[in-house]
């Protein structure tokens, strides 16, 4: 099955580029609400479902044992630029745990383009590797680890608590997960639908509450929120999910992940959207998903304007 072009890139009246993918839009129940393209094949959410990671952050009381703002919860589910503030907030988390960055297990990796400014270059040495775009997830694994009165040391690993408390987040459903491990070292389930379930049905408005649960679901909800009240730490400076929630606030949650993966929360429909570029452009996966947010969220026409297509895309 040869999936359905989900964006194009155009110059002038010609098409340069075509980008081929599957969509999926589910409801709290995980009914199919809309879909396009094979959404039965495997794939990896990757960092797109960085939220479910966060869920036992706050379950465990993790987060409130060590006073963790809003901005550093929503720093837990990042992806973010590598900027200053994101290294200074990184920082201040892990010694919120009595822990300094030489205990983080993420590997070096150059921030983005947008995060490297000179106050980032300050801190690249393998024992302060704060401009590790995925630091924000691992500062949020130590606290776990901590707050669970456990040793980080080695808290990637599969068999370590920390990623056993996040492999029950992820498997929450109980129907066992196709596992994989991913270039972050943590496993999860690669359906396409499951992500979207995932990302929506488990992060869904207050309303639904029963079905997830008491505790998740307050974790779930404070996520939400701490992400629309500080987009910046989800991503960084222009970047997509930075803009788009700066503008919608509560209204949607999203979460970006590698090679064209999307997944996104629309709280008051109760609706989860998955996608997956087949060639993993985050460009067109970002398209795509605006066309899908300003189909089924209701919005002004200023404000469905907003997420729209840059630079000669369109979805």
């Amino acid at each position: 099955m040869e999936n359905p072009v989900l964006a194009e890139v155009t110059r002038g009246n010609v098409v340069k580029s075509r980008h081929r993918g599957a969509a999926i839009v589910v409801d709290a129940d995980g009914a199919v609400v809309f879909a396009t393209g094979d959404i039965e094949r495997a794939v990896f959410p990757r960092s797109a479902v960085k939220a479910l990671q966060a869920l036992p952050l706050l379950e465990s009381g993790a987060a409130d044992r060590y006073g963790l703002t809003e901005a550093e919860i929503a720093l837990a589910v990042s992806s973010h630029s590598g900027e200053p503030l994101h290294a200074e907030t990184s920082l201040a988390m892990l010694r919120k745990a009595g822990r300094e960055a030489a205990c983080l297990e993420c590997g070096a990796h150059w921030p983005s383009r947008r995060g490297r400014g000179a106050g980032a270059r300050s801190l690249r040495s393998r024992a302060e590797r704060l401009d590790e775009r995925f630091l924000g997830k691992h500062a949020g694994f130590v606290c776990l680890s901590c707050a669970l009165d456990e040793d980080p040391a080695g808290y990637v690993k599969a068999g370590h608590p920390v990623q056993q408390a996040v492999r029950g987040a992820l498997d929450g459903d109980r129907r066992g997960p196709r596992g994989g491990a991913d270039g972050h070292r943590w496993l999860l389930d690669p359906h396409l639908c499951r992500a979207a379930f995932g990302a929506g049905a488990r992060l869904r408005a207050l309303r639904h509450r029963p079905r997830l649960g008491p505790e998740r679901a307050k974790a779930a909800a404070r996520i939400r929120a701490a992400a629309a009240a500080h987009p910046f730490m989800v991503a960084g400076t222009g970047r997509f999910d930075t803009r788009l929630m700066g503008l919608l606030g509560a209204r949607a949650f999203t979460k970006t992940g590698a090679e064209g993966v999307y997944c996104a929360a629309l709280p008051e429909l109760g609706y989860g959207i998955a996608l997956k570029c087949d060639d993993g452009a985050g460009r067109a996966s970002e398209v795509a998903l605006g066309a899908l947010i300003a189909r089924f969220l209701p919005m002004d026409e200023a404000t469905q304007a907003a997420p729209g297509p840059r630079c000669g895309r369109r979805c």
